[in-house]
Order: structure tokens, then sequence, then C-alpha cells
């Protein structure tokens, strides 16, 4: 672990292979549907895995300019690349670089974060005011893989994982100074603690509609009674939408997996559904007798 923080000889030919790498990798994560809500596809989303990327290229530059200037290349090459391996599989083909300009921006920052990271070496308790809003950053990831595990396990369990492990390691392996490194710890277990919290406060919801009064499946109104064979998955609730003047039944789902919903009239007629729950999609069926 030593080596990876400090002890790497990061030559641009190194630097240029692992952007292309890691461009080429995310791309097709993105577009594997077997990735899809899982750990892997994170990395073409959200920035952990792009934060340790800047983090070892920081600590393996050889100045405070080799270090902009390594963490800008990087971004510059591997960011595009991501969307060019996608154009292929992409409805609109060329069209997906409309996501990139956020990411462009990005890129630019990296050029003062790379300059300013580059003194976390200096091994100076100051160290601390540069690593801390990037454990902060990394603790706000952790805070909504967290959520999603919680409610949709195994979902994102790596990288949960991953990001409760990266911010122990940030300062343990930064950091040579004893005292800067036991207190650069203690601020990614407080972080890690308070994230902890407000995952388990907040659980993640899959907020849908899954059925509208309609004579093709079933006319019902607010007199009807909807409800899960298994309240483990969420609840159901009948709603006016005053935009199509009709009923709908809304879900508000926390957990993945297989039920049967059923809808009952005041006379006790009972239509039932199976019902399949995942991340962000659901399938209904009625069962009929």
């Amino acid at each position: 672990m030593k080596k990876i923080f400090g002890e790497i000889n990061l030559t641009w030919k190194k630097l240029i292979i692992f952007a292309i790498v890691c461009g080429v990798y995310t791309g097709i994560m993105a577009i594997l549907p077997i990735t899809r809500d899982t750990s892997f596809r994170d990395i073409s989303i959200t920035f952990e895995w792009w934060i340790l990327f800047g983090i070892l290229i920081i600590i393996n530059s050889k100045s405070p300019k080799d270090s902009a200037f390594k963490c800008f290349i990087f971004f510059l090459i591997s960011q595009p690349l991501v969307y060019l391996v996608q154009v292929p599989f992409y409805e609109l083909k060329w069209e997906i670089f409309k996501y990139y300009p956020g990411w462009f921006v990005w890129t630019l920052c990296t050029i003062p974060m790379g300059f300013i990271g580059y003194y976390l070496k200096k091994d100076k308790w100051w160290g601390l005011f540069i690593l801390t809003p990037i454990l902060l950053f990394l603790g706000y990831h952790y805070n909504g893989f967290l959520s999603e595990t919680l409610s949709f396990f195994p979902n994102h369990l790596i990288s949960t994982i991953f990001c409760l492990t990266t911010l122990i390691i940030y300062p343990l392996y930064i950091f040579k100074n004893k005292k800067v490194r036991i207190a650069g710890i203690i601020i990614s277990i407080i972080i890690i603690i308070t994230m902890s919290i407000f995952a388990t406060a907040n659980k993640s919801m899959y907020n849908t509609t899954i059925l509208i009064s309609s004579p093709e499946k079933v006319i019902f109104d607010n007199t009807y009674k909807v409800s899960l064979e298994d309240e483990k998955y969420g609840k159901v609730f009948i709603v006016y939408e005053k935009n199509i003047e009709d009923y709908m039944v809304n879900a508000e789902f926390n957990k993945t997996g297989k039920t049967k919903f059923i809808i009952e009239s005041p006379q006790g007629e009972k239509h039932i559904f199976d019902l399949t729950i995942n991340r962000s999609s659901y399938h209904i069926e009625e069962i009929k007798n």
C-alpha cells in the first residue's frame, strides 16, 4: 500500500496508458446491462474512484506543477473516452457528448486541485485543511451508497465498502506524521459515524405509480383498499390525479423482490397481482382465477 502512495515512478507514458484504461473500462461498465444498479456502474456516475485516481497522481508527482498538469491530462483523456466508448451503443450516437461539459468543468478544476493537493506531501498539520474537503465529499458518496444498500441490498454494497475503506486509508497512508495521521483518521471516523446515522434514518425509496383506474384493468376509487401481501417491501395508496381526472395507485418501495399487490372493493371483491420490484422499475401482472 505504501508503494502506491508515493513510491510509483509516474512517467507521462504510464499516466497516459492509465488514463486510456480507466476511460475505456468506465465506458464499458456504463453500457453493460448486467451492471445496472450495481457498484460496477458507479464509476461512470459518481466520483469515489476518480478521487482515488486523482490522489494517487498527486501523491506520486514530483512538484505542484507536475501534479496539476498530470491530473489535468489524465482527466482530459479519460473522460471523453468514457463517452466515446458508448457512442456505438447510444441511440442518438454522438449526442451522448452533451453530458460531457459538466465533466469538462471538473477537468479544468483538476489544475488548481492538483497543484494545491501536492502540498499534502509536506506532511504538515495544515494538510488536514486540504484533505478534509475531500473526505467530506467522499463521505457524501458513502451516505448515498449506504442508503441504497440498506434499502435495496446488495445494490452498491461494494461502493459502500470502498468509500468506507478509502476514508480510513487516505489519512493513514498520505501522512507520515503520527499526530497528523491520527487527527485525519479521527476526522474520517466522525464523517463515517455521521453519514451512517443519516443513511440509516433516510433510506432510499422507489416512488412510482403501479396502477391507474381503467376499464381495461380495474376500475377503482378512494373507497377501495390496496395493500401488499408482504409489507416489508413498502406501502401502496390510492390518490386522485387532477391532471388526468382519475384515480391511481402510488407506491413507495424500499426493497427489491417479489410479492403480491391486492386491491379490494367495498363489497369484498379482490383483484390480486403478481408484483416484481426492481430498483427503478417494476412488473405487475394480474392473477386470473
